[in-house]
């Protein structure tokens, strides 16, 4: 295995396990235990389903941990390309990215916090508290909504150095790329028409979904020299 085949395998499995870790509270979480609408079966689910909403706090925080060095295992591989570029993206791709999902997790240990109830928190009534609870949940929304201008955005450099590097294929840059604007669709429909996130998402997933494409040529094809 030569050292660019090497490099591009790290890069693809630090990229695969931050993206599966991290799908736990990005999508698993919500499906299980949020009720859409319903405040006080949502706050019922966290109290009942504790551990699994604690592990989803913990995922996120593990995920951005590891999306740390996504970004500079891309860089390591990329770099040769155009260092300008390359160092956009890990601006863009990590250092804009991580500290919002690190404070997104406060919104979920408040949502959990009212959800519980007791302590300090009887002087509101359970109504109340399930409101709250709900509250920092849709904060917490909101937050990954912001973010996902930066999910789309450090895949224009991404996408560019891939493009120009000829030992990955040039469809996958076009698809990176391309995925940006899915990205900056689903955020701005999310903050602007937030009744048709949903709609969407639904037509932005093939875009996006380039992301998955290239993490998986990382790892089974690697880099031709």
């Amino acid at each position: 295995m030569t050292s660019l085949s090497k490099n591009a395998r790290v890069a693809g499995l630090l990229y695969i396990l931050a993206s599966m870790v991290g799908v736990v509270r990005l999508l698993y979480i919500p499906t299980i235990l949020i009720v859409h609408g319903n405040a006080t079966a949502t706050a019922n689910n966290i109290v009942a389903h504790e551990s699994l909403f604690r592990l989803g706090i913990v995922s996120q925080l593990l995920a951005s941990v590891l999306w740390l060095f996504v970004p500079l295992a891309l860089y390591r591989l990329l770099k040769e390309v155009d260092q300008a570029l390359a160092v956009l993206m890990v601006i863009l791709g990590s250092l804009m990215q991580v500290p919002i999902f690190f404070f997104n997790t406060v919104n979920d240990a408040a949502a959990l916090l009212f959800a519980r109830g007791g302590d300090f928190l009887t002087v509101f009534d359970k109504p109340q508290r399930d409101a709250f609870a709900m509250l920092f949940l849709r904060l917490h929304h909101q937050g990954d909504l912001a973010n996902e201008i930066f999910w789309g955005l450090w895949l224009i450099p991404f996408g560019l150095l891939v493009y120009r590097s000829r030992f990955l294929p040039r469809f996958l840059g076009v698809w990176l790329m391309v995925g940006c604007f899915g990205y900056l669709a689903l955020s701005f429909t999310g903050l602007l028409f937030p009744q048709y996130e949903d709609k969407v998402f639904t037509y932005a997933q093939p875009l996006m979904i380039g992301e998955v494409a290239t993490m998986l040529w990382l790892v089974i094809m690697g880099a031709k020299e």
